[in-house]
C-alpha cells in the first residue's frame, strides 16, 4: 500500500508540476485549484478526484466546510490547511501536498518578481481561500 501513496504523491506533483504556473494572475483562484487541488478533490471540490481512490483517506468535500463550522467558512483554518508549514501534530500524518513549501520553490525557480516570497505564497493561497468560499453550500 505505502508503494501505491508513493506513486500517487509523484504523479500529482509531476503533473502538478507542469500545471501549477499557468495561474500567475492575482485572484485566479479557479485556476489556481484547477492546478493543485481538483486532482485529489474534483473539479467542484466534491472530494471525487481522479486520485481519489488512490489515497488512504477520502479527500474532504470542500463544499461543505461552512456547513461543517456551524454555517460560517473557516478561511483562517482553511489558510493555514493549504499552506501546511504549520504542522498540526494532532491531526496526524498528512497526505495533502504542503503548498506553502511548494508556492515558495516555485517563486524562487520563476522570475516572477511579485514582491517577497511570502506575498507570493499568501497571494496564492487566498486565491484558493477565495475561491473555496465560493463553493460552499447553503446550510
Amino acid at each position: 500500500m505505502k508503494i501505491y501513496r508513493r506513486v500517487a504523491a509523484l504523479a500529482i506533483m509531476t503533473t502538478l508540476s507542469g500545471i501549477a504556473g499557468g495561474a500567475e494572475i492575482i485572484g485566479a483562484g479557479p485556476a489556481e485549484f484547477e492546478g493543485r487541488c481538483a486532482v485529489c478533490h474534483g473539479l467542484q471540490g466534491r472530494g471525487d478526484g481522479p486520485f481519489a481512490a488512490l489515497l488512504l483517506r477520502p479527500p474532504a468535500d470542500l463544499t461543505r466546510l461552512a456547513i461543517a463550522n456551524g454555517g460560517s467558512f473557516p478561511a483562517q483554518r482553511v489558510r493555514r490547511t493549504i499552506d501546511g508549514r504549520e504542522a498540526v501534530a494532532s491531526h496526524g500524518p498528512r497526505e495533502m501536498p504542503i503548498w506553502g513549501r511548494e508556492l515558495l520553490v516555485e517563486y524562487r525557480r520563476s522570475s516572477v518578481g511579485i514582491g517577497d516570497p511570502e506575498t507570493y505564497v499568501r497571494t496564492r493561497i487566498e486565491a484558493l481561500v477565495d475561491h473555496l468560499r465560493g463553493l460552499q453550500q447553503a446550510p
